[in-house]
Parts: structure tokens; C-alpha cells; sequence
């Protein structure tokens, strides 16, 4: 998963995100940011709104690219 974070992030490829948020399996799609993979945090930016979303990457359950 953190390779394909990385080459989403540099390539500034869509990405579809599947995540846990309140006990709730959230899947989105959006653009990586920023990947702290040492701090265990990324930031994306949804495809809906447009809004950023800072997350920990213990909460990721999936990522693959568009």
C-alpha cells in the first residue's frame, strides 16, 4: 500500500481509498497529497468535495490506483 501512495502521490494519479471511520468500512476516491510514512499519516484530497482529509495509515484497509 505504501508504494502505491507513493506513485499516486508523484505521479498525480486518482486513487480509490477504502478505510475504517467510525467502525464503518468508507471506500472514496480522491488525490494523495502528502505521505508521512515514518509519522504513520497521509492527506488527501476527496473527489467530491474537494476537501483535505489528513488520516492515519493504520486505518487504511486498501488503496489502488484509478
Amino acid at each position: 500500500m505504501n508504494f502505491t501512495l507513493i506513485e499516486a502521490l508523484h505521479t498525480n494519479k486518482q486513487v480509490y481509498l477504502t478505510y475504517y471511520k467510525r467502525g464503518q468500512c468508507i471506500k472514496e476516491t480522491g488525490f494523495i497529497q502528502f505521505v508521512d510514512s515514518l509519522g504513520g499519516l497521509f492527506i488527501f484530497i476527496d473527489d467530491a468535495f474537494e476537501l483535505k482529509n489528513k488520516m492515519r495509515l493504520s486505518k487504511l484497509i486498501d488503496v489502488r490506483l484509478a
